[in-house]
């Protein structure tokens, strides 16, 4: 398995940026995976688990309204944590996601295994949709190397 965190590490080291996570259903898992890497607190500021709507709203600063009208697992808000946790965090990055893990929550449109994921830097931000078969620590693990991967192909693009 390849291991992107390493890759990251060194590619925002390289072009001094900073980067920071707010995670919803991965619940840590790839601020675990980027904190693994010796020398990671160079570029990796800290992370916000907002797992309740609450947290997502009262510190990330998703709106209500995207909650209400899309739900918490939506492409809107993905792009909301992404960019909120790039304020919150005072960082240069920042990567998000939200989803249903499983083996329950799914509803109708909404299948357990559903994840976005939100990205944010200074050009702007956006959603990724992904949908995991496995059981929710597949799913998680899933989850969080689709995230570090997009981060990697994006600071890979900023040759």
């Amino acid at each position: 398995m390849s291991k992107p965190e390493l890759e990251i590490g060194n590619l925002l080291r390289l072009r001094g940026l900073s980067l920071g996570v707010v995670e919803s259903a991965s619940g840590g898992l790839i601020s675990h995976l980027i904190t693994s890497v010796a020398g990671s607190s160079d570029y990796y500021k800290g992370s916000i688990t907002a797992y309740s709507n609450q947290v997502k709203v009262g510190v990330v600063g998703v709106s209500e309204a995207a909650i209400q009208r899309y739900g918490a697992v939506s492409p809107e808000v993905a792009r909301e944590m992404a960019r909120g946790g790039r304020e919150v965090l005072g960082v240069d990055i920042c990567l998000a996601d939200t989803g249903i893990a499983g083996p329950g929550g799914d509803t109708p449109g909404k299948p357990v295994g559903l994840f976005y994921l939100g990205l944010s830097c200074g050009t702007g931000t956006e959603s990724r949709r992904h949908v995991f078969s496995g059981d929710r620590e597949q799913n998680k693990m899933a989850a969080a190397q689709a995230a570090l991967t997009w981060l990697k192909e994006y600071l890979l693009s900023l040759e």
